[in-house]
Order: structure tokens, then sequence, then C-alpha cells
């Protein structure tokens, strides 16, 4: 995969899942607006009955109280006809006339002026009833017939009753006239004003807190709950108790504390449910982000990899080459020092490739665990002189030195001797290739509680970050394209994380580019 295509994969993706986050964050700002028109809704409907209840409540109240004291007046009320009409009709074809007639009457009762908070002995109060009479004729000769001479109607319908509508209308606007002058506090109490509001809240399923205040002209009253607080965004309000001109002296207010909490528990579980695909995705985009660069990565260590290898194979196929074509030479073919010399450089070179092609398997058995590591008691101290002894040679040849430092006391390690010396040997190779002048490198032991700890410093070309976490990684090297002044394949560091590994210790390095490395190995000691 190159990296144009690469770029555009993880870009396409990125857009991908940003897509997504931004339509679940729409989908949920876009219902909780839906969800909080559909609550405004709902209160005001709320509201809107509250308001029609104190209404009829207070009405009904005082209807009662208005006919018991007009039942109670013993006197005969004082009639007296308004208004009187009628209306006359005759059928040509069957000579049918008929004639009809309404009467409004008025009654009028003397009340105890009290009961409307006035000075007066008594009030006037007017209730009103109607008379309504239909007469039918069926004779020929009505249009002839003089005045004296009356004509006895076939069929008289007569009916009387109340004008329920007039005399409402009239109580009302007395109703709402006298209750004008009422303290609120004489118009309702908290306890039923909570009580209404709490059955119609329930009614509409807006059940969460709230709190009320009944404001007079801008102030508040009395008739409030305990902790009403007023907040714009939260509350609610409606006037209440209107009076005849279509004016209201006072107002119903009611906020909600806890409207956010309630808004968000409607979508509670739905959200919850985004959420967690949300993050599924994100976790699965992550993955195969991550993944991506992995096999990236791969791909560019096995091309560094496969080069280097390629390039240490070269040099020992090439030499043998060049040792058989000079031994097929006839002058050298009868010196034996010479032909003995360039076998020697042969089998030299075959044991190293012999030696690149054992690391390769031994890490590959490492991973499968096939590789047998019997472990017995050793003195560690020893096992590491032991490792500075197979690169003396090389570290004179570079003039370099190495020092030693062995302050642990306690030194008994389980461990195999083999793998063990190779690790050391490993680590002392790489501070030897990556050391760009005279080879320095320190060894220190230490006990720190029942471990040992081995320190070897270099003071090499040392690395950055990136590369002192992935150092112990399989193939990896620090990346330097084509260039192979530096020998290896990647190997050497991921066996030695593996042999410390099994050996139930740690290693880890500390570098600084350009000042060296320290590479420390802790295990733990026999006790």
């Amino acid at each position: 995969m190159n990296k144009f295509v690469f770029r555009l994969l993880v870009l396409l993706m990125s857009l991908s899942l940003l897509g997504i986050i931004l339509v679940q964050v729409y989908w949920f700002n876009t219902s909780l607006e839906t969800n909080e028109e559909q609550f405004k809704f709902h209160v005001k409907q709320v509201l809107g009955n509250v308001s029609e209840k104190l209404q009829k409540q207070e009405e009904y109240a005082f209807y009662n109280k208005y006919n018991k004291l007009k039942d109670s007046t013993g006197k005969a009320p004082l009639k007296k006809d308004l208004l009187e009409y009628g209306y006359y009709q005759r059928n040509s074809k069957t000579n049918q006339t008929i004639i009809y007639s309404n009467s409004i009457i008025s009654e009028d009762y003397d009340m105890f002026s009290s009961f409307f908070d006035k000075k007066n002995d008594s009030t006037k109060v007017r209730s009103f009833s109607a008379k309504r009479k239909t007469q039918i004729f069926n004779t020929n000769s009505f249009d002839n017939v003089g005045i004296q001479n009356k004509i006895v109607p076939d069929v008289t319908i007569e009916k009387t009753g109340t004008l329920d509508i007039l005399e409402r209308a009239g109580f009302e606007i007395q109703y709402k006239d006298v209750v004008a002058n009422y303290a609120i506090q004489d118009r309702i109490t908290k306890e039923n004003l909570h009580k209404i509001l709490k059955s119609e809240l329930n009614e509409y399923e807006v059940k969460t807190p709230f709190e009320f205040n009944v404001y007079s002209n801008g102030l508040a009253t009395k008739i409030k709950s305990d902790h009403f607080n007023f907040d714009k965004y939260a509350t609610y309000s409606i006037p209440i108790f209107i009076d005849n001109d279509g004016n209201n002296k006072y107002m119903l207010l009611v906020t909600f504390p806890q409207k956010k909490k309630f808004l968000f528990s409607e979508i509670l579980a739905i959200t919850l449910l985004s959420i967690i695909f949300t993050l599924i995705i994100i976790i699965a985009y992550a993955n195969a982000l991550h993944q991506l660069i992995k096999q990236r990565q791969i791909s560019e260590i096995k091309t560094d990899f496969i080069n280097n290898m390629t390039h240490e194979f070269k040099t020992p196929i090439a030499t043998i080459n060049l040792a058989l074509d000079a031994i097929k030479n006839p002058k050298v073919i009868d010196d034996k020092e010479k032909v003995f010399r360039y076998l020697q450089m042969i089998r030299d070179e075959n044991k190293r490739m012999h030696a690149q092609v054992e690391n390769v398997l031994r890490i590959s058995k490492l991973e499968k665990k096939e590789l047998d590591i019997s472990k017995e008691s050793y003195n560690v101290q020893e096992i590491i002189e032991e490792a500075i002894e197979h690169v003396s040679l090389i570290v004179e040849d570079r003039q370099g030195i190495i020092t030693t430092h062995f302050d642990a006391k306690r030194t008994t390690v389980l461990l195999n001797d083999v793998h063990f010396t190779n690790v050391i040997v490993n680590i002392l190779d790489n501070a030897i290739k990556y050391s760009p002048e005279h080879v320095v490198i320190d060894i220190q032991t230490e006990n720190i509680n029942d471990f040992i700890l081995i320190k070897i410093k270099d003071k090499g070309a040392g690395m950055n970050k990136v590369a002192q976490k992935r150092i112990f990684e399989k193939f990896y090297r620090e990346h330097t394209g084509d260039l192979h002044n530096v020998k290896g394949h990647g190997l050497g560091l991921a066996y030695v994380k593996r042999i410390v590994e099994d050996h139930n210790g740690q290693v880890y390095v500390e570098s600084e580019k350009g000042k060296g490395s320290t590479f420390i190995i802790k295990v733990p000691l026999i006790n």
C-alpha cells in the first residue's frame, strides 16, 4: 500500500467517523429541542386548565352561596314582564294557522348586602324566566272572524322555564365585579392550588418537581410554594381571575427546577444506546487504523529486513565466490598455505551466514514456545564475564574498553547459561555497532530487594523516544533507508526480550540521542 492510498483511506475513514458523530450530535440536539417544545406545549395546556378550574371553582362556590341566600329570603319575588314577542304563520294549502308568543319575565329578590360587601341593608338580585305559548287553528274562516267572536284554538302548547343563559350571564358579571375586591388569600389557598397543579401535570405526564407563586401586579404574594425561585428558562406563567373588562391583576407562575434533567431523561435510553454504538464504531475505527498503521510499519520493517538480510548474505557469498575463483587459479592451487587460507575464509563466511539463519529460526521457535530452555543456578556476574570474553577481540580491534562495577552482593540466579550469555553478548554487540568511534562500555550490577540489576551503558549514537518504545520489536531497526553502515536484521534485541522474560525478568532502555544508551536487565534472585 503506497503512501497516497494509505493517507486517502485514513482520511475517508476519519471523515466517515466524524460524520457519524456529527449526525449523532445533531440528532441529540433535535430530540432535546423537540422534547422541550412538547414540554412547553403540555405546560401551557396545564396552566390553561388550572386557570379555568380556579375560575370555575370560585364561581361555583359563589353561586352555591348565592342560591342558598336567595332561597332563604322567605319573600315572594316581584315579577315583571320585560319583553314579549311572537309570530303568525298561515299555510294556504292546509288553511292551518300557527300563532307563537314568548314572554320574558324578571324576578327580583331582596338579598343582604353583606354578601356583596356593601353598606346598604339589602340589594336587588334578579333572575329571569320565560313563558312560551303555541296555538294552532285549523278553521277555514279565521280571517272573517270579528273581534267579539273568539275562536278557540284546536291545539295549545304552553311551556315555562328559567332562562339560564341570561341568568348565568348576569350572575357572572355581578360575581366578577364583587370578587375583584377580594384579597388573593380569600380567593384561593396554596394547598388547593398545589393539588390542582399536581393533578393536571400528572394528567399530561409532566412528572417532575415544580414550584409556584401567584403575583399581584408584578409583586409576589403569600400564595406560593416553599422553594419557589424564578428561572427564566424554566418558568411559565398565565393570568388568572380575569375581570369583566378582560384585565388581569394576578399571574400564576410555575417553575420546574429539574426541567433539564426531566427533558434529558425522556431520551436517556436511546441516547445511551446511541453513545454505546458510537463508542463501538470509534473503537472499531481506532483498531482498524491501528492495524493499518501496524501493517504499514510491518511492510516497511519487512522491506528493511529483506534489504539488510540481502546485504548480510551478499558479502559472504561474494567472498566465498572470490575465494573459490582464487583456489581454481593454477598459481594458487599448488600453494597449500594459500588454499588453506581461502578455505578458512569460506568456512568463516559460511559460519556467519549459518549464525544469521540460526538467529531467525531461534526467534521463531521462541514465539512458538518450541525452544527448550532449561535453567540452573549460576552466578550472574560470571555469565557477564564470559559474555565480555566473546566480544573482547572486537572491542580491542576498535581500541575500546569495557569496565565493570560489580556492586551486587547477592548474585545467584536461576538461568540458562547459553541463552543468558547470548543476551549479554547481543546487548554488548549492539553497543559496539552503534559506537561511532572508540567503544566505551560500562557494566554495573546492584541489588534491589530480591532482584539483581544489570546495567550496560555505552557512549554510542543513542536513540529517540520512538525508537526506545519499539527497539525490542521483532525486525525493528531505526529507519535508515538503504544505508547499511550498521549491520544487523533487527532480531537481536527481540531475542533478548523474549529470553529475559522467560527468566521472569524485565529489560528496558534509557537513552538520549547523541549521548548513548543504558540497557537495564532486572532478574529475580534465588532466595
